[in-house]
């Protein structure tokens, strides 16, 4: 394995906090299922981070107005899949699925972006590279079906598995687009995002109200959307859009596989969830993949 350019070592660094601040917001979203509905959990989210955003990157957003409304076409799609599609799906699917199997279908990701790179900028891998992309497929496999591959036959899927494959085919296609976004401040395109992320949500939010209905602000509550506005939100999509920025699309895609080792800790932690034969097996065949694409 080549040694890691001492000029793209931080980009790596910074790209590893992403998938620790998303496994948090996956086992927190879990843990507040019956306290707050999903698509009101989203809307705060993205709320919360935007108005905290905008004081600190005001003179970034009024340098780059004009250039984020010639390219309002492409910042509206990266708003629709990156804000307001990606996260309401997740927190619906964590409804009826657990913590672990959610994270670990997100490792279906750099597959999917690396079709999706492969047919809009021409993109290669070699062999041995698609190789450690099937196996990682494999393995969210194995997750899904729970190992029984009878399940794929019989369809007796759970929704909140399903709804985690949606979503992350959504997020593939934000990151694939991004290297097509306007040529913008990093901190004005996040905030940009998040504003147009929130008009996407809030006719959802509005149709969630009038048939669920509000929730109670409680501490708890309170905490967990200050929690997934900060670390979820600000913190790992500036890294995250850093790393695509750096080190490209695809190798940034696969620390995603990253996502279940810290979410099954805080999982087990918090949740008390457990991990069985069938999640290790996903995530050996998920880790030998990522391994064997980084050679």
């Amino acid at each position: 394995m080549s040694a890691t350019p001492k000029s793209t070592l931080p980009a790596f660094l910074m790209v590893a906090v992403a998938p620790l601040c998303w496994a948090g917001n996956i086992v927190l979203a879990k843990g507040v299922a019956t306290l707050i509905p999903p698509t009101a959990l989203a809307f705060w989210r993205w709320a919360v981070a935007f108005l905290v955003l905008l004081p600190l990157t005001w003179p970034y957003v009024k340098r780059d107005w004009k250039t984020a409304l010639a390219g309002w076409k492409i910042l509206g799609l990266l708003a629709m899949f990156g804000v307001t599609l990606f996260n309401t799906l997740l927190y619906t699917a964590m409804h009826t699925t657990t913590a672990i199997n959610g994270a670990l279908i997100q490792t279906t990701m750099p597959a999917v972006i690396i079709v999706i790179s492969l047919i809009v900028y021409g993109e290669r891998v070699s062999w041995f590279q698609a190789a450690g992309v099937s196996l990682c497929v494999v393995g969210a496999g194995v997750v899904v079906l729970k190992g029984r591959w009878q399940a794929l036959i019989d369809m007796s899927l759970v929704q909140g598995d399903l709804l985690m494959i949606v979503a992350v085919v959504l997020y593939a296609l934000y990151s694939a687009l991004l290297p097509k976004r306007p040529n913008i401040h990093p901190m004005s395109f996040l905030t940009y995002t998040f504003g147009l992320g929130c008009l996407g949500l809030l006719p959802l939010y509005l149709w969630e109200m009038s048939v669920v209905g509000t929730f109670t602000l409680t501490p708890g509550v309170a905490g967990s959307i200050g929690y997934v506005a900060i670390f979820p939100s600000i913190v790992a999509y500036f890294c995250w859009n850093r790393g695509v920025a750096v080190i490209g699309a695809n190798r940034t895609g696969l620390f995603i596989n990253l996502i279940p080792v810290f979410a099954a800790i805080l999982a087990i932690v918090f949740l008390g969830e457990s991990l069985k034969t069938f999640h290790l097996a996903g995530m050996a065949l998920i880790l030998l993949g990522f391994v064997m694409f980084n050679r």
